[in-house]
């Protein structure tokens, strides 16, 4: 659950815990997994399916696998969610993509692989790496066989500050997975949040698929300028590996964020235009970020009317204002606090360009997404007490398919981008 798509505050095992500490460990756990249940179920996939969509990837943490605690052992329950997916998906004609989108230790700096610091300690602790081995073995030997699973995303957006450590360890995992399961394709993200892929040599891994995320800045709120062509020179340079070795071309993320304000939105449906017309060219495949949401960017959002959204659309509209969630912030707000620190910082420390996005996404990691966001974690977990097991459910059922509405000018461009509509 990143933290847009929930509506919580900073990273989710902080809001998790904090959840918890306020109605307790088993309430939490019973909230959360009736969450999980309504976010994705039967009629999801019945409606991705009657769309003419194809494959989902789906997103998973570590921590629904396996505990801190007790490492290198599975949870009782570790499949329960993920197969119940991919069969709901299976029976209605859709492959699953399984994306380890968050792994121990945290393998790129931000909010997404549930990181509580700036830091991806992942490279740094081959603890982390092995567990990250073993899950994959674990998976791999649930999997092996199963014809509904497309094949298995290693690593989601994987930061190697060093870009030592990131080309031998995608070795030994692709060898350790096919020690289990030899069939099943390989997805590999790019180095640098799945934009660089000079960590692959000229020998390229079989039956693998080389992922790259293909995000405009102009669509996500960071940039005032936007070419087609600048955007279709990004796509060459990620493309540029896998289209040298023949292989396939699979866009893992991609799509503008949605203001709700006309002018902005309409340039943003541009930008969307412009990719898939792009993809069509190249025959690339692609996977939409996200399905569902709050409304910030999903195929499917909660609607306005529903208990959850009641509950914490004020929450999150303190998020917004202070910029804290970085999907879809300019993180320039609160102005008054965030100027005055990056000229401090740019003043002080001109040739400051710390990896990967440089001074500014830097400051704004610090200080919008760690130092303000995290004490949100607390206020969002207070919005949880005195609540009756039936008001949980209802937050949780919030979530169900029959409680959201469809983004339907989203829906008709990407349906009319699919092979069938075309032909």
């Amino acid at each position: 659950m990143e933290n847009f798509i929930t509506g919580y505050s900073a990273n989710e095992s902080l809001m998790r815990r904090t959840v918890a500490e306020r109605i307790g460990h088993d309430r939490a756990e019973r909230f959360f997994d009736r969450l999980l249940t309504r976010f994705f179920g039967e009629e999801d996939a019945a409606f991705l399916a009657e769309q003419g969509f194809t494959v989902v990837r789906i997103a998973v943490g570590y921590q629904r696998l396996e505990d801190d605690a007790r490492p290198f052992e599975l949870r009782p329950d570790a499949f329960a969610h993920l197969d119940r997916a991919i069969d709901a998906l299976a029976a209605h004609g859709v492959y699953s993509i399984v994306d380890l989108h968050a792994l121990p230790g945290s393998q790129n700096q931000h909010w997404h692989s549930d990181n509580e610091t700036h830091r991806a300690e992942f490279w740094r602790h081959p603890h982390f790496q092995d567990r990250v081995v073993h899950l994959w073995r674990a998976i791999a030997e649930h999997y092996r066989g199963n014809p509904a699973v497309a094949g298995y995303n290693l690593l989601n957006e994987p930061a190697d500050e060093t870009r030592a450590v990131v080309g031998p360890f995608y070795r030994r995992l692709v060898a350790a997975i096919r020690e289990v399961d030899p069939d099943h394709t390989v997805f590999l993200d790019g180095n640098t949040y799945a934009t660089e892929f000079d960590l692959f040599d000229e020998d390229p891994f079989d039956n693998a698929v080389f992922t790259l995320h293909d995000y405009v800045p102009a669509g996500l709120g960071r940039s005032d300028t936007y070419t087609a062509e600048e955007a279709r020179a990004k796509f060459l340079q990620r493309s540029a590996y896998a289209r040298s070795t023949g292989t396939p071309i699979l866009i893992g993320e991609f799509g503008p964020i949605y203001t709700g304000d006309e002018q902005q939105d309409a340039l943003r449906r541009r930008i969307l235009d412009d990719q898939l017309a792009l993809y069509d060219e190249f025959e690339a495949s692609w996977a939409l970020w996200m399905y569902k949401d709050l409304g910030r960017q999903g195929l499917v959002s909660v609607r306005e009317d529903t208990p959850y959204r009641r509950r914490f659309d004020a929450f999150v509209a303190k998020k917004r204002r202070l910029g804290v969630d970085q999907w879809g912030s300019d993180g320039i707000d609160p102005v008054e606090v965030t100027r005055p620190v990056q000229e401090l910082v740019a003043q002080e420390f001109p040739d400051f360009d710390p990896y990967p996005w440089g001074r500014v996404d830097f400051v704004r990691t610090l200080l919008n997404n760690i130092l303000l966001a995290q004490p949100m974690a607390h206020e969002y977990a207070d919005l949880f007490r005195g609540l009756g097991d039936d008001e949980l459910d209802a937050l949780a059922d919030s979530f169900a398919f029959a409680s959201c509405e469809v983004r339907t000018p989203l829906r008709d461009r990407l349906v009319a981008s699919l092979p069938g509509a075309r032909a």
